[in-house]
């Protein structure tokens, strides 16, 4: 199972590309409406006791999906909820004859996202609803959800990026009840438009030449065919990697790690003043 945070980032990578407010509240419904769909599909599945397209020698059987709008503080949601055959499926996020859902996206879309355990989601939903949902039901959801992380991760890219950013940036997860730091690597791509586009995410215990090698092999697998201007830090090994997936691409060392990398070569005395200068 992916980590918590993965969805939230995936989030916040998306919204920063965006170039406006409405822009990012489209990104947000559009996710709300995905999660709700997910979770009455996972609901069905409890209800009827095995998973769609799954032959099961049951009387109940799904019939089809009833269509509706509900609004929500995002704006208005058209969600699809799924019927059984004996008419007996009570829908329990949104219910049948709901045409509200108030404060959806903060209490339930980002719990997951924010490190909440299967309880804790269980919990929250409890004091939303005033109901009570089952931890596997709370585990269906967020295995699907899954599924559509892997397939952002592997999803086919364009086949020149002018410029790619190859670096970490550290955050804080849950892992064995405890929360701690943890790198995730990133591939920052800027398309042939100017825009920003996050080509991946990784994890990985170690940063080396081997390591990223293989995520430059992956993004080549993955449909890019030529970088022409790789940023990175000063790890060793580094421009070989790269270069033996893209020859012609041309290493540059990002300017923050210049900029350390200069200051190596200033006097104490004066580090202060010329750290200051170069901020500004």
């Amino acid at each position: 199972m992916t980590t918590q945070s993965d969805i939230k980032k995936l989030a916040e990578q998306m919204a920063g590309s965006m170039n406006s407010f409405d822009d990012i509240k489209d990104f947000q419904k559009q996710l709300m409406q995905s999660f709700i769909d997910t979770a009455l599909e996972a609901e069905m599945e409890d209800h009827l006791g095995y998973p769609k397209h799954e032959k099961a020698d049951k009387p109940n059987k799904r019939n089809g999906h009833t269509k509706k709008t509900v609004r929500s503080d995002t704006g208005d949601l058209e969600i699809s909820t799924p019927r059984d055959r004996g008419g007996s499926f009570e829908p329990v996020l949104v219910s049948k004859h709901q045409t509200r859902i108030s404060g959806l996206d903060d209490k339930i879309i980002f719990l997951y996202a924010k490190g909440q355990t299967t309880t804790e989601i269980v919990e929250s939903i409890k004091e939303l609803y005033d109901v009570d949902i089952s931890s596997s039901l709370v585990s269906r959801v967020t295995d699907n959800i899954l599924d559509d992380i892997t397939a952002w991760q592997n999803r086919p890219l364009s086949s020149v990026y002018p410029i790619v950013y190859l670096d970490c940036i550290v955050v804080k997860i849950r892992q064995d009840k405890q929360i701690i730091n943890k790198a995730i690597y990133l591939a920052l791509g800027v398309n042939l438009n100017g825009k920003k586009e996050l080509l991946g995410m990784w994890l990985s215990e170690n940063e080396g030449a081997k390591f990223w090698l293989g995520v430059l092999t992956e993004l080549q697998n993955r449909g890019v065919q030529d970088i022409l201007i790789a940023c990175v830090d000063g790890l060793k090994g580094f421009p070989d990697a790269i270069n033996t997936v893209y020859p012609n691409a041309q290493v540059q060392l990002c300017i923050v790690h210049m900029v350390r990398y200069s200051m190596k070569f200033v006097p104490w005395t004066d580090k202060k003043a010329v750290a200051a200068d170069l901020k500004a």
